[in-house]
């Protein structure tokens, strides 16, 4: 457009320079005078249009989530006309994208809506919106703005279990208990006066001091189970037909224990090998063990940005995670391809005082082989070569 009008601009000056007349300079003035004013009120009206984006900005798959968009005019100048475009990423919206034409007079608003659906989990970015406007006359080339990037988090699958074999070195058992025989003398939760019969170790000598009468503790039935669930999605440990699907079932499965385990009220943390886009180092930090539902929502929004990553030994990690770790707690680790060096270290894990169960991920897994390193090891291997394999925890307790 602008070749055009330099074009028209060079024939007019010909044609005055050889004409000498008044007629084509005052028609060069409105031209020029015409695109001058004319880019001048599409700068400053453009700078006064804010865009705000509201929706959801976590969801479960299978959700469709709306997107409200919002225009505004903050300024006195008038926009004859409006192009809005909107990136979308192809796995939520397909190979569309939201676009749309308007206009927008002084100090006015537009609101528009689109909805995308939650296909698939990951860490989405959702724009940025691109706003162009130009001259009536169309003299000069649009102008452009645009309004950054927000994202949404769409949850992994999570497959509700009734039941999960998870072995434990407690010896009065993994979840809570209804009889008071089953005690944890390290949980306390409560205090009440001292009635006769009472052992001596349970009085509270420092609140019966305080009371000015004896006070005996009260300790939370059994001893609760303390899970730590280790995710390998190093590309390498899996099998380069399936890794794809390998690795999306791996976190599925991560999901699912750890909300079985929350639902019981019992603690679980969670170490991933893969790479993060929202940590420093692209790696994700561990996440020490908790209760609640809030702390579930945390693992699960860290299971839906997480990546595979490259060259990223889970070993080492695991070797320093487990110093850490309380006695008694039961490594879940979750992985495509489980070697000696894995094997040998959830054995020292065992020697330490910590259960190990393996969880192997994916269809191309030399099963035999791993079980039998695994056996000698004593160490539980179950293989999952696809979501149907899960019926296995979500049906059980169907069937006695």
């Amino acid at each position: 457009m602008v070749g055009t009008f330099l074009t028209l601009l060079a024939v007019l000056l010909l044609i005055a320079s050889f004409m000498r007349g008044d007629f084509a300079l005052t028609l060069i003035y409105l031209v020029v005078g015409s695109l001058a004013a004319g880019m001048w009120w599409c700068y400053r009206a453009l700078a006064q249009v804010k865009a705000k984006r509201r929706f959801n900005t976590h969801a479960f798959l299978g959700e469709k989530v709306k997107i409200h968009l919002q225009l505004e005019n903050k300024g006195w100048l008038p926009l004859p006309w409006l192009e809005l475009r909107e990136t979308l990423p192809v796995a939520l919206a397909g190979p569309r994208s939201f676009q749309t034409a308007t206009n927008l007079g002084p100090r006015a608003e537009a609101q528009f809506e689109y909805v995308i659906e939650a296909r698939k989990r990951g860490y989405y970015p959702i724009g940025p919106l691109s706003v162009s406007t130009g001259d009536i006359l169309g003299l000069s080339e649009s102008l452009q703005g645009k309004s950054p990037a927000e994202h949404l988090v769409v949850y992994p699958r999570i497959i509700p279990f009734t039941s999960l074999d998870i072995p434990s070195l407690s010896p009065q058992g993994a979840l809570r208990h209804t009889l008071p025989l089953f005690e944890d003398p390290t949980r306390v939760f409560g205090k009440r006066g001292y009635v006769y019969g009472d052992s001596l170790r349970r009085i509270d000598w420092k609140s019966s001091a305080s009371a000015g009468r004896l006070q005996v503790k009260l300790f939370e039935p059994s001893i609760a189970l303390e899970t730590f669930v280790v995710l390998n999605l190093n590309a390498e440990d899996y099998h380069y037909r399936s890794r794809i699907d390998a690795t999306e079932l791996a976190i599925v499965i991560a999901a699912s224990v750890s909300n079985w385990i929350v639902g019981k009220k019992q603690m679980v943390g969670m170490m991933v090998n893969g790479r993060d886009p929202l940590a420093a180092d692209s790696r994700p930090q561990s996440i020490p063990p908790r209760k609640g539902k809030r702390h579930m929502m945390r693992l699960l929004e860290t299971l839906a940005r997480i990546e595979t990553i490259d060259d990223s030994a889970l070993v080492p990690l695991i070797q320093q995670q487990r110093y850490q770790l309380a006695w008694g707690t039961t490594l879940i680790v979750i992985t495509g391809r489980a070697g000696d060096d894995l094997l040998d270290e959830l054995y020292q894990a065992r020697r330490w005082g910590q259960n190990s169960v393996l969880i192997l991920a994916g269809r191309d897994i030399p099963d035999q082989d791993a079980r039998q390193r695994a056996k000698f090891f004593g160490i539980p291997v179950v293989s999952i070569a696809s979501e149907r394999d899960l019926d296995i925890w979500a049906q059980k307790a169907k069937h006695p």
